[in-house]
């Protein structure tokens, strides 16, 4: 077992953490300040060096202009874009870009692909995953899903309602979920469709206000669907594949979400050195303190723990075992989810007022953070897929 990065790949990871480190931290507020006022052109710019630099899409096969580094390729690199919040939109690895980019690469024809994916790639478009629903819908329990879609000659004809479909508003392409089977009038199977925004009958309701403030295309979108009328070269993989295709697409999706956050908290956790170091409080400084040396262990404890559970799930879906790994995934989701917001939460702690004011970014990524728990299926539905893959035997603690 050998946990050194091949030579290559160690020396792109470096390139990586020095273009964020140099360029995009001291940077990462005027970008989002200027996404406040509409505006782009110092992402745009660090977008145009990254792609310069031959670091724009990495994730992607050599065909797409990426660097077809596998999962644990995006392990090493995304951990390092994560330890800035808009790191992973500079080098176009964010969610849910990035996911949906995957997916099409993998699953849609290649007429979708011409239509959609090349654009996407070269960052023409951005796209939006639409399957949760407001209540009674579909939400942690994706058997509530109420969106039909009803074939009518050679159309499909969506209806529906879906919301927290993130950077929907602004997106050129929706890759919508909906029941299909037609026996049942579209009360069935799931089927994934590529619908393109400005499709007659898309409603754009809102931007759903949030305990985070927008950031770049982290806009929770609203969206109707009304009688919405799609050829059947926008069903993406088969009818009746859409709730199959969603799992492809999931699991390594909770995967690099854990990458980016396990960055950002690495980066909190660096970020209380001079804190500690300097704040003399009853006598010493804090770092001689047990109790805050308690908080320190508790957060690289967790740290360490969280890059090892991504490093093995990555490595299980790079051996082709996504069905065995559904259970790891789960249990690194919720373990990392969780430790982002203890870390941040004890950054606050330690910093005290300062920590709770917006001198310091960790309130700020808090709220942003907190979300985490929620998104990509809560941690309860993540436990309840742990623990009956272990009282199944199909997920052992000892690897």
């Amino acid at each position: 077992m050998n946990f050194d990065l091949p030579p290559e790949l160690a020396a792109l990871r470096q390139q990586v953490r020095t273009f964020v480190d140099e360029r995009v931290i001291p940077l990462e507020w005027a970008i989002i300040a200027e996404d406040k006022a509409g505006e782009r052109t110092t992402l745009k710019a660090l977008q145009a060096d990254a792609r310069a630099a031959g670091l724009w899409t990495p994730h992607l096969s050599t065909e797409l202009g990426g660097r077809g580094l596998g999962v644990m390729g995006m392990c090493a690199l995304f951990r390092e874009m994560g330890r800035s919040s808009v790191g992973a939109a500079v080098f176009h690895c964010d969610a849910p870009d990035q996911g949906n980019m995957d997916l099409l690469a993998r699953e849609a024809s290649p007429a979708l692909q011409e239509r959609w994916l090349q654009p996407l790639v070269r960052g023409e478009i951005s796209s939006a995953f639409c399957m949760t629903e407001p209540a009674p819908g579909a939400g942690a329990d994706p058997s509530n899903l109420r969106t039909r879609a009803i074939k009518d000659g050679v159309d499909w004809v969506i209806d529906g309602h879906k919301w927290y479909a993130t950077g929907g508003g602004t997106a050129s392409v929706l890759l919508v979920m909906a029941c299909t089977d037609e026996e049942s009038g579209g009360a069935g199977p799931a089927t994934l469709f590529a619908v393109p925004r400005d499709a007659v009958g898309v409603e754009h309701v809102r931007d759903i206000p949030t305990m985070a403030e927008p950031v770049l295309v982290h806009r929770e979108a609203e969206l109707r669907f009304h009688n919405v009328r799609v050829r059947e070269e926008a069903v993406i993989g088969q009818v009746g594949q859409g709730f199959v295709l969603a799992q492809k697409r999931l699991v390594p999706a909770r995967l690099t979400h854990c990458m980016r956050w396990l960055g950002l908290a690495d980066r909190a956790l660096e970020l209380c050195k001079k804190q500690l170091e300097t704040r003399t409080s009853f006598g010493k400084i804090l770092s001689q303190h047990q109790m805050v040396q308690k908080k320190i262990a508790d957060a690289v404890h967790g740290l360490h723990a969280g890059n090892l559970m991504t490093l093995h799930c990555a490595w299980m879906l790079e051996e082709g075992r996504t069905r065995e790994a559904r259970g790891y995934s789960s249990m690194c989701k919720n373990h990392v989810a969780k430790l982002l917001c203890d870390v941040l939460d004890d950054c606050i702690q330690i910093h005290g007022g300062l920590g709770f004011s917006d001198d310091m970014p960790f309130a700020q990524w808090y709220r942003h953070a907190r979300a985490a728990r929620i998104a990509d299926g809560p941690e309860e539905v993540h436990d309840v897929v742990v623990a009956r893959d272990w009282l199944a035997g199909k997920l052992t603690t000892l690897v």
